[in-house]
């Protein structure tokens, strides 16, 4: 959506949500990062001034999946308030605005962590540490809300369903010699399905780049809900250790590892949960081999022109260390 039009269709619904015809709607701006379809902009209101994100879906395609922003609304509305998140205040599927659904959150202040940022690489280990633990701290309460209080999330994937849904993806990919030992991995996880796991909401893409913290390194909150599920919610702490293990990387986007890696951040959540991770290694391995599949297929989409992420290009280099890493684990 281009911002003029934004901003036009902005003004009539800030209007009416602030009850107020004499606002002005400014700084009207497309965020950064990969969503593609989020926007920031700011209301004045007489001397007050309010500044806002606001999510859509893609145009013109089926509203499910990770483009049905309503389930981000429905996962933030049961948050206690012990993890640090952003409150819904508008949302809706009504037309009559965008087209579309949509929601409304406020903007924060400060930023996500970037591992190559220097104004992370500076901070003191201790603090890199702490950091670290607030973000599991708040993964484990994510973990212990009942998934029932949060229905349209719908039902719990199963592990094994949790497996096979990917075989599509592997099906569409870019550079598959770089997928080889997807076959085999996919045997080994199927092989060794875990024989019991919590079952909650997890967040689906539990890293850094979803996390926001102030300039004074408190988490403000835990970010982009769009992969949320029902299912086991190990899947999150498994994907965190994954994105923190040098030994699954091979890219130059992945080169340094200043924040804790993977396996303390398994103890801080064992802590934080009360209880071991005996299967944890599974889950490492399934964040592994998803991440190699999801990489071979958004390469896909960006050469084919169908969505422009040059990062891909450097991410590719990683897709065959993630499968080793995955399969050493599974051995």
């Amino acid at each position: 959506m281009e911002l003029e039009e934004l901003k036009r269709l902005l003004i009539p619904f800030s209007k009416s949500s602030y009850k107020d015809n004499n606002i002005e709607v400014t700084d009207v701006f497309q965020m950064p990062g990969h969503a593609g379809f989020s926007y920031g902009f700011t209301v004045i209101q007489g001397k007050q001034t309010d500044k806002w994100y606001i999510r859509l879906p893609p145009p013109n395609v089926k509203l499910q999946g990770t483009a049905d922003v309503l389930r981000q609304v429905e996962a933030l509305g049961v948050l206690p308030a012990v993890v640090p998140h952003c409150e819904v205040k508008w949302s809706g599927d009504d037309p009559q605005w965008f087209g579309r659904p949509y929601f409304v959150v406020p903007q924060l202040e400060g930023d996500v962590v970037r591992v190559k940022d220097e104004r992370i690489r500076n901070l003191p280990q201790q603090t890199r540490v702490d950091m670290a633990r607030q973000a599991v701290n708040a993964l484990a309460e994510i973990h212990r809300v009942n998934w029932q209080q949060a229905p349209y999330l719908g039902e719990p994937l199963s592990l094994q369903s949790d497996v096979e849904r990917w075989d599509r993806f592997v099906e569409k990919a870019a550079d598959p010699d770089k997928l080889a030992l997807v076959p085999e991995v996919r045997s080994l996880l199927l092989e060794k399905l875990p024989t019991q796991s919590p079952v909650g909401i997890f967040h689906g893409d539990f890293q850094w780049s979803n996390l926001f913290y102030s300039d004074d390194a408190e988490l403000l909150a835990v970010i982009d809900w769009e992969l949320v599920g029902v299912g086991s919610t190990l899947n999150d702490i498994g994907w965190f250790a994954i994105f923190n293990d040098p030994e699954a990387w091979a890219d130059s986007n992945h080169a340094d590892y200043i924040m804790p890696h993977g396996e303390e951040l398994i103890v801080m959540y064992e802590e934080a949960w009360g209880s071991s991770l005996p299967e944890i290694y599974w889950f490492r391995a399934l964040a592994a081999y998803k991440f190699a599949i999801i990489t071979g297929f958004n390469l896909m989409l960006h050469r084919r022109g169908k969505r422009h992420d040059p990062i891909w290009e450097t991410t590719k280099d990683s897709m065959e260390s993630l499968l080793q890493r995955a399969r050493t684990l599974l051995l």
